[in-house]
């Protein structure tokens, strides 16, 4: 049984309002669409405030190539994953030198080598850390990388792994693209990274921390074209199906009974919902689905407001905050995340010292 000890989020250089993506996007797509202003309620029924981009909010308003975009990809994601790496481990009081896995998720952008390695080198990291890349997952990513980090700490109960999520979602803006897929990416996507210090049940450290007691991932059968990218020669274009909502009120309720069934678990149990906020109706749908009250959101719709979805490291900032709040010994929870796939990725939590 493994234990996370420390999350740390690290948000991009550039902060801006929604209502000022807004003008610029009214600039932009105003001209190909008939009932632009209609359209753009989408930027105010989102209930997101701001969002932090890896650039300025003019340096989207030029057409940049895939090469530009990737470019500054990577040099935005060793930075600012340098940063969150470096203190994660500095607030958990770990030396670098004590870990064992390094696993790092990304969908936005593309790097050989990968994010992982540079940042190794950046920082002077030890050489024969193991390297986990992960790149696809998308939304689920942050669930799915502190999963595969339990997976690792079970199989090596004296392991130390970092778990690196880090997003440049708004360098896939597709200034040319005129798709109302386009249009709701652009009201949602942010930037954003957060790294997390998931360690072996036989790792001695003091403190405390949500222990993982299972995790579950589940992958929906033909349903590649709900949710994604296209790649295009121009960069990643963003998949999104209307029915994203709805199909998480049919599919989701059955997938979480299955996972609470195999662990003795119903969803009473249920005292912290640590859930990615996809969007407002995403957060709606989990509600509906599950037969959640409303506070058991807030958290969740709070990080939505403030940072937008951020892809992958959007759920570990949902996870810093209720760690933050520090639950009572044996609080239970669940920590969900949705993504490409269409998939789902659920874990177990229990709140508690290293003792537990």
């Amino acid at each position: 049984m493994s234990m996370i000890r420390k999350v740390v989020t690290e948000n991009a250089p550039y902060h801006v309002d929604q209502k000022e993506i807004v003008s610029v996007v009214r600039s932009l797509f105003g001209g190909h669409y008939d009932d632009i202003e209609r359209l753009l309620r989408v930027f105010g029924n989102g209930q997101i405030e701001g969002r932090y981009f890896a650039a300025p909010l003019d340096w989207f308003e030029k057409e940049r190539g895939l090469e530009e975009k990737n470019r500054l990809y990577v040099e935005e994601a060793v930075k600012m994953g340098s940063r969150a790496v470096a203190r994660c481990l500095e607030e958990a009081q770990v030396d670098k030198k004590d870990v064992d896995a390094f696993i790092f998720v990304s969908s936005s952008g593309m790097s050989t080598p990968t994010i992982d390695a540079r940042i190794m080198n950046n920082l002077q990291m030890p050489p024969h850390i193991k390297r986990i890349p992960l790149w696809g997952l998308g939304c689920a990513g942050g669930a799915s990388g502190i999963s595969r980090a339990d997976d690792y700490c079970r199989a090596y109960p004296e392991a130390v792994v970092l778990v690196l999520c880090l997003e440049l979602c708004s360098l896939t803006f597709q200034r040319s693209d005129t798709s109302k897929s386009n249009l709701v990416g652009t009201s949602l996507f942010a930037d954003g990274a957060a790294c997390a210090l998931v360690t072996g049940d036989k790792v001695s450290l003091p403190g405390e921390g949500f222990h993982i007691k299972d995790t579950q991932s589940t992958l929906m059968q033909d349903s590649e074209d709900v949710m994604g990218w296209d790649i295009k020669d121009e960069g990643l274009h963003v998949v999104f199906s209307r029915d994203i909502p709805k199909i998480i009120e049919k599919w989701l309720k059955p997938n979480v009974d299955h996972f609470l069934k195999e662990i003795s678990k119903t969803s009473l149990d249920i005292t912290h919902f640590i859930a990615h906020p996809g969007g407002k109706k995403v957060l709606t749908a989990y509600e509906k689905s599950l037969g959640l009250t409303t506070d058991k959101t807030d958290i969740s719709r709070a990080v939505l407001a403030k940072y937008g979805n951020m892809s992958s490291p959007t759920v570990l900032y949902v996870l810093k905050d209720f760690m933050e709040k520090k639950p009572q010994q044996g609080e239970e929870g669940l920590l969900t995340a949705l993504g490409p796939g269409f998939s789902s990725e659920m874990l177990w939590l229990e709140w508690g010292d290293s003792a537990l």
